[in-house]
């Protein structure tokens, strides 16, 4: 393990060579402070995304933690452990960053968000004010509101008559939604990104309609005065469109117009056996759904809309090759013309796709073997806790705590239970759980280190609780909205003062294209515009 400063850091980055800049902070701190390029990958779930995000074990890596002591050296020595040979450390702060010519951001997903209103910017994408798009429900005007979320936000809450499609789904479906020119379309999201990048697809798939983006997405509307539906299950029909023979015209003319390469199944096994030498991502760009009933082995669950709006919680190695997969070519094609836009080097579509039968796998993908610890199931634990000193400590995420969590859990983050958490009985039993069982089968030796009590893991985690109709509690104020750091936490998250938050997010996104104008590390690579 080396130690690099901020001066070579920024050298190594622009070499062209593979290289991933993981800050290892929890999330929320992460937000409030970091590198452009970096991944945030915490210390606390490193081990469940590392391999995930870094896929070769040779790959350079530079961990970076804005300053904050220790966190950097204990990323190192997990990723030792697990066989990651080129390890460096930058301990500079902000200061030293700034002093060596990097722009500082905030938030999270910031690639993405800064790209969406380059899209913008560059395209001129259209877009409609919420308060207009009511005049227009009240008159009855002929249009159609697409919301390019996923289907969970989409039922959260929504515009009043919008439909759930996806964005890596809009171009393709789209004329199904809007088959008369006359139709105008409407794109959604919660904020502006998906909708704009979603409006902005739907625009370049070359459908005559006037194509709109919704300012401001459900937050402007909110913030309009105009209510919001909550519950909708209205989505796009499963199978393909159709409009199947438009689309896959549209796809040729986007692969020529673009400049997407595509590659055989042949070349793909190729350099699936050259994974040692070169990062590879397959990525399955299919709705969930579709991934779920049969995937290529290898392969990850990446909707297309989903991986625009964060491709930092899916490619670590920016410089590593991207192979995008679905059945027909639509979707990859359109996610695939994103990506390049965005500065990827070398992205691919994979001719054939998953193909008509072949060697699939199903269900979800693989993930690290768990911990071989000791487990409670479900019933085990509910008996306990009628007779026995129970408690239950919640490692998962605390956004999701607040929702719901076995009755008195307690929560903390996992690499700092006795920063974050409370203290811990000395005897009893001490039940570690989180969504799924993998957070706290992770978190079994340092929590033995805290109590003499018998520690033992929620098997399947709060999910597998909730799955046994066990009882449950939330409570929308613990962990109080200052200590969710290990969350970046939404305006409509918050406890408080909501919609300033709103108008604060919306306003920090628009920001975001005169911040980059001005850093010279940012080298998206938009056009053309399409007429």
């Amino acid at each position: 393990m080396t130690n690099i400063d901020s001066a070579r850091l920024r050298a190594a980055l622009q070499d062209g060579g593979e290289i991933a800049l993981l800050d290892v902070r929890e999330q929320g701190e992460f937000g409030q402070c970091h590198l452009f390029h970096a991944n945030n990958t915490p210390l606390s779930r490193i081990e469940l995304e590392i391999v995930r995000l870094v896929p070769r074990k040779d790959t350079r890596i530079v961990l970076t933690s804005a300053g904050v002591p220790g966190l950097c050296d204990s990323a190192a020595a997990v990723l030792e452990r697990m066989g990651y040979s080129d390890v460096s450390i930058s301990a500079d702060g902000p200061v030293a960053w700034e002093a060596n010519g990097f722009t500082l951001y905030s938030g999270i997903n910031v690639p993405s968000k800064a790209f969406g209103e380059a899209v913008e910017h560059h395209f001129a994408t259209p877009s409609i004010d919420p308060v207009e798009l009511k005049k227009m429900q009240d008159r009855g005007d002929d249009l159609v509101i697409l919301d390019s979320r996923t289907f969970a936000e989409y039922r959260n809450m929504s515009i009043p008559g919008g439909v759930s499609v996806p964005g890596g789904e809009l171009a393709y479906r789209v004329r199904d939604f809007a088959p008369s020119p006359e139709t105008t379309v409407i794109v959604n999201c919660a904020g502006r990104t998906r909708s704009i990048v979603g409006a902005q697809s739907v625009i370049n798939s070359g459908i005559p309609n006037r194509v709109l983006a919704l300012e401001n997405g459900t937050m402007g509307w909110h913030l309009a005065g105009l209510k919001l539906e909550h519950g909708r299950t209205d989505r796009y029909s499963d199978g393909d469109p159709s409009t199947m023979e438009a689309a896959e015209t549209m796809r040729a003319r986007i692969a020529q117009d673009y400049g997407i390469p595509s590659i055989d199944h042949e070349t793909l096994a190729t350099w699936r056996a050259q994974a040692d030498e070169r990062t590879l991502y397959l990525l399955d760009v299919r709705d969930p759904g579709e991934y779920l009933a049969g995937h290529l082995p290898g392969a990850r669950s990446a909707p297309g809309g989903q991986l625009v709006q964060a491709t930092d919680f899916q490619i670590g190695v920016p410089s590593g090759r991207v192979v995008l997969i679905d059945d027909t070519g639509v979707r990859a094609t359109m996610t695939a013309h994103w990506l390049v836009q965005m500065g990827y080097p070398e992205v691919y579509v994979l001719k054939g796709g998953v193909g008509p039968s072949g060697d699939l796998e199903s269900g979800p993908e693989l993930r690290m073997a768990g911990a071989d610890v000791p487990l409670i199931s479900p019933a085990e634990l509910a008996a306990r806790m009628e007779t026995d000193d129970v408690f239950v400590l919640d490692l998962g995420e605390s956004r999701l705590h607040r929702k719901s969590h076995v009755p008195g859990a307690q929560w903390a983050i996992r690499t700092r239970i006795a920063q974050t958490g409370p203290k811990l009985p000395d005897s009893g039993l001490v039940v570690l759980t989180s969504e799924d069982d993998a957070i706290a089968r992770l978190a079994v030796a340092e929590t033995k280190s805290l109590t003499d009590a018998e520690v033992v893991v929620l098997a399947g985690g709060t999910n597998a609780w909730i799955d046994a109709d066990m009882p449950s509690e939330g409570d929308p104020t613990y962990p109080a909205d200052e200590n969710c750091i290990d969350v970046y936490l939404r305006a409509y998250d918050r406890n408080a003062d909501v919609e300033m938050r709103m108008q604060e997010y919306i306003d920090w996104e628009i920001a975001l294209v005169d911040q980059i104008s001005r850093d010279s590390d940012v080298s998206f690579r938009l056009g053309p515009i399409l007429k």
